[in-house]
């Protein structure tokens, strides 16, 4: 049988207190005796090569070669020296330590890098026009349901709209507008939503309409693109005097119950606007006011209603109407915007605020302007005048209307024009 034998060397050094193990050697009897050859003399190729590297490995290790003594440190009985604690040595440390420290504070308050804002690439997702599993009448129901909607861009244009972005600091605009049924409201609309898509943001349309919501009007405000309130004032339109003070009082309440933070101006569909006004309205701290031009009712002349104006001092008053002169503020409804806090937290103002300013159904018709101003304001030291000097024209009140033309469900005539001259 072959003998294993393992052969243990003294240690190679005095601080070595285990032998090292050497590679194993195989050595057989004598061939006759066992049979076979012994593997050092016959040609065996497997064993060669394992036998080379064990011993190989073993010399490495006994002369301190092999690496494992840099991670392993060769045991000593001699103490580490340690420098003395003198005033010198802690001075070095702590400066050390103070110096590292006011490094990592500096590297941590610098930017690295600067955050920059490119506005072409920002786009505007727009919501689907049409719900494959829903029908246009449950839209539209659902559209009315909803407090704020975002309208998609109108589908003939071919290329891709890129919202304007709103300038930092920008204050909400919240243009209230009373509507009704009629010949010229879908055009009417059209138009004023058209002027409030060229406005920056954030701008809120607040449209209110009597007694209920037409699908008529909540298609038209859909395809605006504008974000708007679709609102309805509950009252009955035969048993109110002046149907827009109500539609009015329906947004102020609006405001008042969601504490919504903005400029409050009051749009009418029929007026014309500038971009000009809707910039300056950005500007008004409490209570702004400025010139609006007038068609008369004759249809042959215009006049200017509105302030007189030192820089953005109001010191007097345009009118032309004997009938208005009593009138406290002489003020189209188109002519003047408030800040929305004062009607829900009047004393963050003053004190003599009312708890809840409305306009009145029960004043004389042309008054209902300088009664609701009353309650938002005490004189003309807290106006604005718009823009310097109130020298320019921002909007006109024209007082159009097709009187005669039938009112179309849902814009479409049943005959051709045509055929029924």
């Amino acid at each position: 049988m072959p003998s294993v034998r393992r052969t243990l060397l003294p240690a190679h050094q005095h601080n070595h207190d285990r032998p090292l193990p050497v590679p194993l050697t195989f050595e057989m009897k004598d061939k006759d005796q066992m049979g076979h050859a012994s593997p050092r003399s016959s040609s065996s190729p497997s064993l060669r090569p394992f036998l080379a590297i064990f011993s190989i490995v073993a010399r490495l290790r006994r002369i301190g070669l092999l690496g494992l003594e840099i991670f392993l440190p060769k045991p000593s009985s001699r103490k580490r020296w340690r420098p003395p604690l003198t005033w010198s040595y802690c001075k070095r440390s702590l400066l050390r330590f103070f110096f590292f420290f006011l490094l990592g504070f500096l590297l941590a308050i610098s930017p690295f890098f600067d955050i920059g804002f490119d506005s072409s690439l920002t786009s505007t997702i727009w919501p689907t026009t049409q719900h494959p599993l829903l029908s246009r009448s449950e839209i539209s129901s659902a559209r009315r349901e909803l407090g704020t909607i975002f309208s998609p861009p109108s589908a003939q244009s071919g290329h891709k709209e890129i919202a304007p972005m709103p300038a930092m600091g920008s204050k909400l605009l919240i243009i209230v507008t009373p509507t009704y049924n009629r010949a010229l409201q879908s055009y009417y609309l059209h138009r004023l939503g058209q002027t409030l898509r060229l406005v920056p943001p954030p701008l809120l349309w607040i449209v209110v309409e009597m007694e209920s919501a037409s699908e008529e009007t909540a298609d038209v405000l859909w395809k605006t693109g504008v974000m708007y309130r679709h609102l309805v004032c509950k009252k009955k339109s035969k048993e109110v005097k002046d149907r827009g003070v109500h539609q009015r009082n329906t947004a102020l309440q609006h405001i008042e119950n969601h504490h919504l933070d903005g400029i409050v101006y009051f749009a009418d569909d029929d007026n014309i606007y500038s971009l000009q006004l809707f910039s300056k309205l950005r500007e008004i701290r409490r209570f702004g006011t400025w010139p609006v031009a007038m068609l008369v009712q004759s249809k042959n002349a215009a006049t200017i209603e509105g302030p007189v104006c030192n820089g953005s001092r109001v010191i007097g008053w345009n009118t032309n109407e004997r009938s208005k002169r009593l009138r406290r503020f002489h003020v189209d409804m188109s002519g003047f915007a408030f800040n929305s806090t004062i009607i829900w937290d009047p004393k963050r103002w003053y004190q003599g605020a009312s708890a809840s300013a409305r306009q009145l159904d029960t004043v004389r018709e042309g008054f209902q302007e300088t009664t609701f101003i009353e309650q938002l304001v005490e004189d003309e030291s807290q106006m604005e005048g718009l823009p310097r000097c109130c020298s320019k024209i921002m909007n006109w009140h024209l007082h159009l209307d097709a009187r005669h033309l039938v009112y179309p469900k849902r814009w479409q005539v049943s005959s051709n024009l045509e055929q029924g001259q």
